[in-house]
This record gives C-alpha cells, sequence and structure tokens, in this order.
C-alpha cells in the first residue's frame, strides 16, 4: 500500500495490492488494479466512509489449512476485514451498501484456464447476499483488467478498463503472485485446476 498524487484528482491516492485492504473517512481515492482478482467496495453514506479490498482467491472454509490462514488474499477474510473495520468505526449493517469489480480472465497458463476468476465473483456475490448487504455496482467478468478508484467519502468508484501492454502487464504481475501464493502454502491451495 503506497500513498501518491495524480494531477487530475484533487485527493490523495492510496494504491493497495492482492491482499490488502483499506478503509478511511477521509477525503482519499483508494485505488486498485484487478485482473482476476476481485475487489469489494462497501460504504456507509450516514458515516461518509468507506473502503475496498483486492483478493486473488476465494478460499474455502472447509479445508482446515486454509482456515488457519487468516489472509486477505482470501475472499472470505478480506470481506470480513473490511466489513469488521466499518462496524468498529461506527457504520451500521443497515447502512451499508457494496460495489463489486474484478473476475476477469486474464490468466492464459500453460496449464489452461482457472477458475479462479468466476470463484472470486461467485464468493463476492453469495457472501453480500448471506449477509444481507445490497449490491450497488457489479462489474465483474470478460476478459480485460480493470483499475478501479474509490472516492472514501462519496462511494464513488470510476472505473477504467486496461488493453493492450498494460494488460499483459497485470497478467504478468498475476502470475507471479500466484507462484508466489503457491510457494508459501506449499501446495495447500489448488491454483490451476481446470
Amino acid at each position: 500500500m503506497f500513498t501518491h498524487k495524480l494531477s487530475r484528482f484533487e485527493q490523495n491516492i492510496i494504491t493497495i495490492h492482492p491482499g490488502e485492504y483499506h478503509v478511511s473517512g477521509e477525503d482519499i481515492i483508494i485505488a486498485t488494479v484487478l485482473g482476476s482478482c476481485v475487489s469489494v467496495s462497501l460504504w456507509d453514506a450516514r458515516m461518509r466512509l468507506g473502503g475496498i479490498n483486492h483478493f486473488m482467491l476465494p478460499g474455502d472454509l472447509d479445508d482446515a489449512d486454509m482456515a488457519k490462514s487468516r489472509n486477505a488474499k482470501y475472499g472470505m477474510f478480506a470481506i470480513e476485514l473490511l466489513y469488521n473495520e466499518l462496524l468498529k468505526r461506527g457504520s451500521r449493517k443497515t447502512d451499508i451498501i457494496a460495489k463489486v469489480f474484478g473476475g476477469a480472465s486474464v490468466l492464459h497458463l500453460a496449464s489452461g484456464p482457472t477458475k479462479i476468476p468466476k470463484g472470486n465473483v461467485d464468493f463476492a456475490l453469495a457472501y453480500l447476499k448471506t449477509e444481507g448487504i445490497p449490491i450497488a455496482a457489479n462489474d465483474t467478468g470478460g476478459i480485460l483488467p480493470r483499475k478501479i478508484f474509490f472516492f472514501a467519502q462519496t462511494g464513488k468508484v470510476l472505473l477504467k478498463r486496461i488493453t493492450g501492454v498494460k494488460a499483459t502487464d497485470v497478467e504478468r504481475e498475476e502470475v507471479a503472485y500466484l507462484d508466489k501464493i503457491k510457494r508459501a502454502e506449499s501446495g495447500s491451495v489448488t491454483l490451476f485446476d481446470r
């Protein structure tokens, strides 16, 4: 996570990466780039408070090894961490709305297509439905990566689809991150199944 400024925006921008989340009530923008990953934004209009996460894998509560790793790279923990942070800061469940982005099929692995993008999207939508959090916007799937700018005080989101060489860069970064996860988990997570 790092903070920077872009000339086209007045607000500071905090950029998050896979496995991270950020919540703020300040007049800032939280940005991320998504390929097969998913980002859920939660926003509370009453508190003018919101945040987003960025997760790579949905997670499986039935997997004992994975359940020990409460890591925001897994959707089930990334959404829970974000949601709990809003509640801790005074949000009420009835005031929170969600927006869901990402889950593009950008990974072109030698082993073939993966279930990661669809699994991420399905998990996020199911989680929000189970928790009774209304989804105000949903831009998921497809083949192009997305860049997201989330305005923490207003809940507004700007979305830009990424094409060309930059889309290839997103795929390369995701493959590297998946390899890192695979090494860290020492094979306990199936990443490249069909």
